[in-house]
């Protein structure tokens, strides 16, 4: 039985029809060369890469990751304090960071117990629980799912292409990370209410569970 081709595999058959090499590469330091993004689709990249005189492209396979399962908000360490932190405040003075926190939380109907959360501290938060369907995907997980085209030179031409089923995925990440970022305390609820319901409903099952229906235990009467 034949092999279905991947989604790199495909771009490398095109590539090869336009009469151009295709060459696998991976990328080691992303700042090490100029980068710029192109815009248009594969056909449209094919044609600016022979404007632009290219007689190869470098073709670095994409997986996806067990990752891009859970929330990033694109905000580190360092930034995450430079926003909130203050290490000379205990909180117990009109500082800038209280007004800011404070007010909000304060101000805000979806305030949970007096704590009010930004979408930055629910990083590494499981993406499934906001959108279930995502959870199908958990068997692609390594699957190549796009690729990374690289037109070689001093200012490197770069596009990334994905699969359908890839596309399909990021929209739901992107619905996922819309629902904390709109509403971070909501999203907690939403998944705690979930949480609740599916404690009930094991409950419920264990109660069915622990009683049977009664047998008929009536005789047949003799004739």
């Amino acid at each position: 039985m034949a092999k279905n081709k991947s989604i790199s595999e495909i771009i490398c058959d095109y590539i090869k029809k336009q009469k151009l090499s295709p060459i696998p590469v991976q990328t080691l330091n992303e700042e090490a060369a100029s980068t710029r993004y192109f815009g248009g689709d594969l056909k449209e990249f094919i044609a600016a890469a022979k404007t632009l005189g290219a007689k190869g492209i470098f073709v670095e396979e994409l997986y996806l990751e067990d990752d891009e399962f859970y929330y990033d908000s694109g905000m580190d360490d360092e930034e995450y304090m430079a926003l909130y932190g203050n290490d000379d405040c205990n909180c117990g003075c009109d500082c800038k960071c209280k007004d800011k926190k404070g007010k909000k939380a304060k101000d805000d109907d979806s305030d949970v117990d007096g704590v009010w959360f930004e979408p930055e501290d629910l990083d590494g938060l499981d993406l499934t629980l906001l959108k279930p369907q995502m959870a199908k995907y958990i068997d692609r997980i390594g699957e190549c799912c796009g690729a990374r085209l690289t037109v070689p030179g001093v200012d490197r031409l770069e596009v990334e292409i994905f699969a359908d089923w890839y596309d399909k995925f990021a929209e739901l990440v992107d619905e996922a990370s819309e629902i904390i970022e709109e509403d971070p305390n909501g999203a907690l609820e939403a998944i705690e209410a979930m949480f609740k319901a599916e404690e009930e409903a094991d409950k419920s099952v264990k109660k069915i569970a622990a009683h049977p229906p009664k047998k008929n235990t009536k005789k047949s009467k003799k004739k």
